[in-house]
């Protein structure tokens, strides 16, 4: 038995030597290996109604459900984002050449504040393209993140039962804890992707939409922002519309500033009364405080990706402590 140590210990070092280097190896795709994880939770379903009708062809289905992906969240991003870039470069340049700036002041009169306005929108906008373009800037690194993401998303939408099984068995825990683990994940990441981000999404969307009707400039790029106040609880996109809507009325537009106020009101203040609980359903639900927190922690932490990455990975802290002080319940039960 004692001659058998080192050759344990000697495998157990190569096996870490080996996992550091597999980890660097694959370093580069971790976020899209996550997203597609959790992308292929979230498409199952329709997934599973494609393979109902190709009759049980999985690749077929795999294949449907990728270019579905393509089709309904890539190009859309895609111009979204480059709409964004765009209204945010507009509007620098123009507070740069002070003709935003002046606009600000002659609705505001307030010419003894010029140099802070100044200072505050530059600074701020200049924080916001660095970041946009730190998205857009790297093109090549983008495309090939794009394409591993879509690549991973097949063969788990393919084989995630056979990925699943494999996992079940080289785990330690119970099958019963392996499966509880699993249950509760999927239905996380339901609760989150459909509960509180697609709402701000959806919010941001709608404010989008009333600028662009009212005649509030750079929809698009506040809009985006609003995704963001969305999740700050017992204010959301108030953030953002009270400002247009103040200023529609200090220009004189009082009817655009009417329509806007009822717009925030009817179409964006109760998307989350009507669409949140068809959309959340059942499954752990974090608070909006934490969401919001895990959202900006995120995005510190992994970039604009983060969006989506720190409520998930808060919400499996989550589940993995249920599922750890259910088993110390269990054993204290037995004892």
């Amino acid at each position: 038995m004692n001659d058998r140590k080192p050759q344990l210990y000697f495998l157990l070092v190569i096996l870490a030597g080996t996992f550091v280097l597999a980890f660097f190896i694959f370093r580069p795709f971790l976020y899209a290996l996550a997203l597609a994880m959790v992308f292929a939770v979230i498409l199952q379903p329709i997934y599973q109604k494609i393979v109902a009708m190709t009759y049980g062809r999985q690749g077929l289905s795999a294949l449907a459900t990728i270019l579905i992906v393509i089709a309904f969240i890539f190009t859309p991003l895609i111009f979204l984002g480059v709409q964004i870039f765009q209204e945010a470069q507009r509007l620098y340049f123009s507070l740069v050449e002070n003709g935003g700036k002046n606009a600000v002041l002659n609705i505001f009169n307030t010419q003894d504040s010029s140099s802070i306005i100044d200072q505050y929108f530059k600074q701020g906008l200049s924080w916001l393209l660095q970041h946009l373009g730190s998205i857009f800037g790297s093109f090549i690194k983008m495309a090939v993140s794009s394409f591993v993401f879509l690549v991973v998303l097949y063969y788990l939408l393919k084989d995630g039962q056979k990925f699943k099984t494999a996992i079940v068995a080289l785990s330690p825990l119970a099958d019963a804890d392996n499966e509880a683990i699993s249950q509760k994940l999927g239905m996380t990441i339901n609760a989150v992707m459909k509960g509180n981000l697609l709402i701000a999404l959806v919010q941001g969307a709608f404010t989008s939409v009333g600028f662009t009707i009212f005649g509030v400039p750079n929809a698009v790029l506040w809009g985006s922002v609003a995704v963001v106040a969305a999740l700050i609880p017992g204010i959301g996109t108030a953030l953002v519309l009270t400002p247009a809507i103040l200023f529609l009325f200090l220009k004189g537009d009082v009817f655009s500033g009417v329509g806007l106020t009822v717009w925030g009101v009817v179409a964006v203040g109760l998307v989350d009364n009507f669409l949140g609980p068809k959309l959340v359903g059942r499954g752990m639900q974090l608070h909006p405080l934490i969401v919001l927190l895990s959202v900006l922690g995120g995005i510190g932490f992994f970039g604009p990706i983060g969006l989506l990455l720190g409520p998930l990975s808060i919400s499996l802290f989550f589940v993995l402590l249920d599922i750890y002080f259910s088993l110390i319940r269990r054993e204290k039960s037995i004892m």
